[in-house]
């Protein structure tokens, strides 16, 4: 049996038009146009042929008044209506134009114009009519044996007294339609042959229009795509190797604060002065393209710091390991090299749940329950004893019993890692034998909860103190990186506050020491917690105005205090 041959699938010839925005309207404009002038021209051939024909029929409508008026002094002596004669015709006739006609009830011609023929115009259903009111009708007169033009006739009765009685005589009147109807048509032609030209002006016209509207746009589409390709030649070009200089790219500013137009020269639009929707559209985009460059350059500053900052963990960890490695090395010394790794490998773990936090916070992944803040601070304080303990500082809590309890939509496991870090900060930079001072109030008129933590210290340097939430920032980066710290605690405790809705801001205190202030929205209160179960201990809190230190706080709330109060914070 022969293979099967697999016939390769027909090819669609299919293709799709893409239609500018400038063709669409050009489109839209010219049939929208030809519509109107459709509609137009037909109401206004509708109201001219209307016209045209009530002033033929307000014209029969004379002459039958004047034929008629004859008619009733010709025979008013009671004559018999006989046949006129050509001259007696003429007479009787006079007024009534050049077609018209006498008849009997029957039918029978008394007097015709010469234009009306000798036959009777008005037969049938019309002259059935007119023997009791006026009626309208179309005739077609013959003469000399041929057809004539059509006509409009009017046929009036009027009544006469003859010898055998009362009389009905019937008055003719006709008027050739022609001229009205060569108007209609003139006008029709003149209407069909213009409406071609005046559609083809009106989409040049809109075709012309469009694209003066939308030139600011496609010079703007224009810079846009000159930026990019200008950004893409800059990230193409030559980068510093790992023994160059430091990569990280220096944050770009965003806009000038004061009231310019929007970003620098070389990332902005050009603005075109004309107050309208364009002029609108590209201030908008120029904002758009400022806030753009910013996050990438924060985005790009980021990544490089992170880099920055694993290097030197990871690079300490392959050194402590390679000497563990050799040779000859003693137990002490194997020892001390384990302990070094796992130190800096603590390190990387902070750092990579300080990632992983940010992360998790930019993209915007939070629960939305009801927290009790003042409950989240005493369990904080409860667990920083043993560590604020260690090194002689003491950690007290005001929360005044009218505030309690202090709730907050939001997620507990997330105000708790900030309220930690703030916490680990204070204790790192207080003295020994100070306080941490942690409040907590409800503002009036109660709609925040203000949560601030101070210690007393000597306070952050000025020039830190607009850039403290940013990533990698410290105030001392040496001491910092010695003390384990990450750059990444107070960046932490700002994207927790704007992921529940409030803020964060950073201060010196009058009196000496750094103080850092949160803010949140207020909620309702959560429900209470249910009553613990019999022989069991109910959990102990931090009292107001109380100093919450000691080791037994801290074994209270479980686990060695140093190893998890470093591993909870950064």
């Amino acid at each position: 049996m022969p293979p099967r041959v697999r016939l390769p699938a027909p090819v669609r010839l299919t293709r799709r038009f893409r239609l500018t925005l400038r063709v669409r309207l050009t489109l839209l404009f010219a049939v929208g146009t030809g519509i109107a002038l459709v509609l137009a021209g037909f109401l206004f051939y509708l109201l001219l042929r209307a016209n045209l024909r009530d002033a033929v029929d307000s014209e029969l409508r004379t002459r039958s008044d004047v034929l008629a008026a004859r008619i009733a002094d010709r025979y008013a002596d009671g004559a018999e209506p006989n046949p006129a004669s050509a001259r007696d015709a003429a007479t009787l006739l006079a007024g009534g134009g050049p077609i018209a006609q006498v008849l009997t009830a029957d039918g029978q011609v008394i007097a015709s114009s010469a234009d009306a023929g000798r036959t009777a115009l008005a037969t049938g259903a019309a002259l059935s009519t007119a023997h009791a009111r006026a009626v309208w009708a179309k005739a077609h007169p013959h003469r000399d044996g041929e057809t004539d033009e059509p006509i409009r006739v009017y046929a009036l009765p009027v009544h006469v007294s003859g010898p055998t009685g009362r009389t009905t005589l019937i008055a003719v009147v006709g008027l050739t339609t022609r001229p009205t109807d060569s108007a209609e048509d003139r006008v029709r032609n003149v209407m069909v042959v213009a409406t071609a030209p005046l559609v083809a002006l009106s989409g040049l016209a809109a075709w012309l229009l469009a694209g003066a509207a939308l030139r600011p746009v496609d010079r703007m589409r224009r810079e846009a795509a000159a930026m990019a390709d200008a950004e893409d030649h800059a990230l193409a070009g030559p980068r510093p190797g790992p023994g160059g200089p430091d990569p990280r790219p220096a944050p770009a500013p965003g806009p000038a604060p004061g009231p310019g137009p929007g970003p620098a020269a070389a990332l902005a639009l050009a603005v075109p002065a004309t107050r309208d929707e364009i002029e609108a559209l590209a201030r908008t985009m120029n904002d758009l393209l400022a806030r753009l460059h910013a996050a990438r350059a924060r985005d790009r500053a980021f990544i490089a710091d992170a880099g920055h900052e694993l290097r030197t963990p990871l690079t300490v960890l392959k050194a402590e390991l390679e000497l563990a490695a050799r040779p000859g090395r003693s137990v002490a010394e194997l020892r001390e090299a384990i302990a070094g790794a796992s130190e800096e490998t603590e390190r990387l773990i902070r750092l990579a749940e300080s990632l992983l936090t940010l992360a998790r916070m930019d993209g915007g992944h939070l629960r939305a329950d009801p927290v009790a803040v003042d409950e989240v601070l005493d369990r904080a304080v409860r667990a920083a004893g043993g560590h604020a303990g260690q090194r002689g500082v003491r950690l007290a809590v005001a929360i005044t019993p009218a505030d309690r309890p202090l709730a907050v939509l939001g997620d507990a496991d997330l105000l708790r890692q900030g309220v930690d870090n703030l916490l680990t900060n204070a204790v790192r930079h207080a003295p020994a034998g100070s306080v941490v001072d942690l409040l907590a109030r409800r503002d009036a008129p109660g709609d925040t909860v203000t949560v601030q933590v101070r210690d007393h210290g000597g306070g952050f340097p000025v020039a830190f103190l607009p850039h403290a939430f940013e990533r990698f920032r410290r105030a001392d980066a040496a001491r910092g990186r010695e003390q384990g710290g990450t750059g990444l605690g107070l960046s932490i405790v700002a994207a927790i506050a704007a992921a529940h809705g409030g803020t964060a801001r950073v201060s010196n205190h009058r009196d000496g020491g750094a103080v850092v202030t949160i803010v949140l929205p207020a909620a309702a209160p959560p429900p209470p917690a249910p009553d613990p179960p019999a022989g069991g201990a109910p959990p102990t809190a931090a009292h107001p105005g109380t100093a919450a230190s000691g080791p037994s706080t801290a074994a209270a709330a479980g686990g060695s205090p140093d190893q998890r109060w470093s591993r909870r914070s950064g």
